[in-house]
């Protein structure tokens, strides 16, 4: 991987003393992390007002019976009307983008289809909206102490334990979430 797409993959893990609300306590899922900018999901918030079937009416697709609860993420404030489905590697469009060997995202209206169908992927998560970092806008705020950043688990990302999300995030880095600090130095 170029090294200037290390985060490529990562989640990144908004630090205690993150000051935009937006992003407090968030695991974002980076998708995309170019000299151009940077682009993931939020994979630990759901948005409360839209279900799938409301989406899917929404969208004039027709809702067969779904046995499981498929919950609607909150991405990130960026088009914040635009969906997004990050999945397990094995399901492919010629729209998906493969970030990695195991984790890939679509963004059409097939995959919906296909989900409702129940010939989706194995693994996903349905996000509306995506967090967006210009030219080198994400480094800065590494740098700042905005973010940690770590590798994932299928579990970690598509898991629906959403309250513990943020802590098992940190945990994988062997820190004590009591021992950060919210100031930002360099030695």
């Amino acid at each position: 991987m170029d090294n200037q797409e290390f985060l490529t993959g990562q989640l990144l893990i908004a630090m205690p003393g993150m000051r935009d609300s937006r992003f407090a306590r968030s695991v974002i899922y980076v998708c995309a992390h170019h000299p151009d900018g940077a682009m993931g999901l939020v994979i630990n918030r759901l948005v409360g007002a839209i279900t799938f079937p409301d989406l899917l009416t929404q969208l004039g697709i027709e809702r067969p019976e779904v046995d499981e609860e498929i919950r609607v993420h909150f991405g990130g404030p960026v088009e914040s009307g635009r969906g997004f489905v990050l999945h397990s590697g094995e399901y492919n469009q010629d729209s998906t983008l493969q970030v990695n060997d195991t984790v890939a995202l679509t963004a059409t209206t097939d995959i919906l289809r296909d989900i409702a169908g129940g010939a989706g992927p194995r693994r996903r998560l349905l996000a509306l909206g995506y967090a967006g970092w210009g030219p080198g806008q994400l480094d800065s705020e590494i740098q700042a102490n905005g973010w940690l950043h770590v590798s994932p688990d299928e579990d970690l990302v598509f898991d629906a334990d959403l309250d513990n999300k943020w802590e098992r995030a940190i945990a994988k880095l062997g820190v004590d979430v009591s021992m950060l600090s919210s100031d930002a130095g360099h030695a």
